[in-house]
């Protein structure tokens, strides 16, 4: 494998000059640590350490991976009434997803969308009681809490948490590690989401992540995560990971990037999310439609659309790259799909990708050809994820 920045950095490193970066609280164990670090999202971000992106993301795979990803945002809306579940009301104006029906200590993923039926972001929100706890996107978080802020005025208040870290522990040895630190972890299931104290430190702590494996992803005060973050480095099978082996976790895993394979030109039924749009939401539910774009969105809902997010697994090695186009014929005819995520998968040996086909196309096993410089080679739809998740279900 090229051991080289994943193909999501380059798009928010543009014009940034390192001086102008941001740092996360992490920024100095990175460094002391050998990490080469990349401009993402405005901030520097470590796309690698001295193992290299392919043992990192075997690492992952068969043990514990720490991922730094405190440039995401971290927000807390709080309705005047003090409960969630007002909350959660005044937050359905603007997500497909149900968040009333969600318990407290649970977590459920959720689309900003707009009009259009487009998604502005995909992000995580959890019940905390008295209020939703929510994760945004590095390179939306600021026009999401302006939007959150102007589309629930009057209805929550919208508190960015600035002096909060963020990491994900994620990998087969995650339970162990973190369990030696809060034992009550051991009992969460995928999805929960609780308070929990580590070293003292008041934290909360949700059982999800970005690579299909189990783990977890702690919101730590930022002048407690370096100390944390340590002791879980001391555990023999925890090692900090970088950007470039979260990329390949996540593609091989079938979860989708913001900015690559989602943005405001698809819509939820196109890119296979129409799992997030609970029965309480859609047509003939208690609370069907009233978020932006529902009316494609619920008319995608009862007849399709014309177009699909798939699985796709190069034949060959030769790793297929974002802005791929796709054709059915491997000699002429134009373009009928485009890839959106690509590269080589560590876990499986072979590249894979993910893109954009039309409906006719996304059957598992179709033949398209991907132009890779100049030459069509056979790519074949598959299923995703092309690696099993192992997510710890009740």
């Amino acid at each position: 494998m090229t051991e080289t920045a994943p193909e999501t950095a380059p798009e928010t490193s543009g014009a940034t000059s390192p001086a102008a970066l941001a740092r996360t609280p992490l920024d100095a164990l990175h460094r002391r640590l050998g990490a080469r670090m990349v401009p993402f999202a405005g901030y520097a971000m470590p796309v690698q350490y001295p193992a290299g992106i392919l043992q990192e993301h075997l690492h992952t795979r068969e043990k514990a991976g720490l991922f730094d990803v405190s440039h995401m945002g971290q927000l807390v809306l709080r309705a005047p009434s003090g409960k969630a579940e007002d909350a959660a009301r005044a937050l359905e104006t603007l997500v497909p997803a149900d968040i009333v029906s969600l318990a407290p200590g649970r977590q459920r993923y959720a689309l900003l969308t707009d009009d259009a039926g487009g998604i502005r972001d995909d992000l995580m929100v959890s019940n905390q009681g008295d209020h939703l706890f929510v994760v945004v996107n590095a390179a939306c978080k600021v026009a999401d809490e302006a939007h959150l802020r102007d589309g629930l005025a009057g209805l929550c208040t919208v508190e960015p948490l600035a002096d909060r870290a963020l990491v994900a522990l994620q990998g087969p040895r995650a339970e162990a590690a973190l369990a030696a630190l809060a034992p009550e972890v051991a009992a969460m299931r995928f999805m929960d989401a609780r308070p929990v104290t580590i070293l003292g430190a008041a934290c909360l702590v949700s059982r999800s992540g970005y690579t299909g494996e189990d783990g977890y992803e702690i919101s730590i005060p930022a002048d407690r995560v370096e100390e944390i973050c340590e002791t879980l480095l001391n555990t023999p099978d925890v090692a900090l990971i970088g950007l470039g082996a979260r990329d390949s976790l996540r593609l091989e895993a079938g979860l989708c990037l913001y900015g690559s394979d989602l943005d405001t030109t698809t819509t939820p039924v196109e890119a296979a999310l129409e799992w997030s749009i609970q029965k309480a939401r859609r047509t003939g539910g208690a609370r069907a439609g009233g978020f932006p774009g529902a009316d494609v969105i619920l008319r995608q809902l009862a007849e399709g659309a014309t177009r699909r997010r798939v699985g796709l697994l190069p034949e060959g090695r030769a790793p297929v790259r974002a802005h791929t186009a796709l054709y059915r014929d491997a000699e002429a005819g134009a373009p009928a799909g485009e890839v959106t995520s690509g590269g080589f998968g560590p876990s499986i040996g072979a590249p894979v990708a993910m893109g954009y086909v039309p409906v006719a196309d996304a059957a598992v096993g179709t033949l398209l050809h991907a132009d890779v410089r100049g030459r069509r080679l056979p790519v074949r739809v598959a299923a995703m994820p092309v690696v099993p998740n192992r997510y710890k279900r009740p």
